[in-house]
């Protein structure tokens, strides 16, 4: 055997599944791209909000806390700010209590987002729980763990086949054929494929597109300490971002598996529902960018051996929760491969295993 353990995927799940599973075996993790990170996690809002998502995400996001505060120079402060227009008030009071937000005066909104505009604010909710990631740091923190116990990363390495070999498997690939005693599926939008050609049956993930586009800061303001903004229902968000603001129209689209693009029209209707609380004109985009944010069929992640095959681990649906789950996530599919008991409530265990679906 080539390793004990093969990672199918490149993106933040199966780095940091490379760096907990090179404690228990060999490790060994193709990536199809050139690069790590290529497609959602490379284009990722990269914030850690623990209270953002389902029950089961929430209590992974929450469990990787520690990891992030001690990790130095991995969070910085952003807070949240959630603000609502005239005729708003439902959704706004639905969204500030599950993201346990507090609404404050629309003046001190104006403060800190000096280019609101107060003609059609009516709500305005913060919070401090909400810290900038930084993504590099991460990824490339677990990539070196994981390369100081001995595993090996190959990019440009895409999968085209997958087969039993013996009592493990036979990947090949574009860099070569590899055999690794336990498949390790993190393959991100793609991880229904990967299941497909190694005979297992898909869980039902959905990619959904979501775009970005970069403007620049509004007004010439000074955007470094302005909080991450959020429309209610999610319909937009925004956020600073090396002296610019990023801004999306936080669409769920379904889409096949595939290098995203941003949509045009999809990406001017949300910089309209931005532009409609704000007093500065969008003029001119920067850039802009699109990702497929996969999601189970219960929208929580997916962690674990499948019980049809317990040689194929299952690490899929990080959703839009990724970066700030990873820590716990990948923790929680090393001791399960180890058979070593989860800090983790039981409950969320199971609410993550591929058992749930069968």
């Amino acid at each position: 055997m080539d390793a004990d353990f093969l990672i199918v995927g490149g993106g933040i799940a199966g780095v940091s599944a490379a760096a907990r599973l090179s404690e228990l075996g060999s490790v060994l993790l193709v990536e199809a791209e050139d690069h790590l990170a290529h497609h959602a996690s490379g284009r990722s809002a990269a914030m850690y909000e623990p209270n953002y998502g389902a029950k089961p995400v929430v209590e992974l996001s929450m469990a990787s806390g520690d990891f992030f505060r001690a990790g130095e120079g991995l969070l910085s402060p952003r807070g949240l700010l959630f603000l609502a227009k005239h005729g708003e008030t439902e959704a706004f009071r639905h969204d500030a209590e599950a993201m346990e937000l507090a609404e404050i005066p629309l003046d001190r909104a104006l403060a800190m987002v000096p280019v609101l505009n107060m003609d059609v604010l009516a709500h305005a909710a913060h919070a401090d729980h909400g810290w900038d990631i930084d993504t590099d740091l991460l990824l490339q923190g677990f990539a070196r763990e994981a390369r100081a116990r001995g595993a090996r990363i190959l990019t440009s390495a895409r999968v085209s086949a997958i087969a039993r070999d013996g009592a493990g498997w036979r990947v090949d690939t574009a860099a070569g054929s590899f055999t690794a005693g336990t498949l390790v599926n993190a393959a991100g939008a793609w991880v229904d494929v990967i299941a497909r050609m190694a005979g297992v049956g898909p869980l039902g993930f959905q990619p959904m597109r979501r775009s970005m586009a970069r403007i620049p800061a509004p007004g010439g303001h000074d955007v470094s300490r302005w909080p991450m903004m959020h429309g209610v229902g999610e319909t937009w968000y925004a956020k600073p971002d090396a002296g610019a603001l990023i801004v999306s129209p936080a669409e769920e689209d379904p889409m096949d598996p595939h290098d995203a693009w941003a949509d045009d029209m999809v990406l001017a209707e949300g910089l309209a529902r931005y532009e409609e609380i704000v007093t500065e004109p969008v003029t001119r985009m920067i850039s802009n960018w699109a990702g497929l944010r996969t999601f189970s069929p219960d929208r929580s992640l997916v962690i674990g051996r499948d019980p049809r095959d317990p040689s194929f681990v299952w690490i899929g649906g990080q959703g839009g929760y990724g970066f700030q789950s990873s820590p716990a996530a990948s923790r929680l599919a090393a001791d399960l491969v180890a058979g070593r008991p989860s800090e983790l409530p039981a409950a969320t265990v199971a609410a993550l295993s591929p058992a749930r679906f069968l």
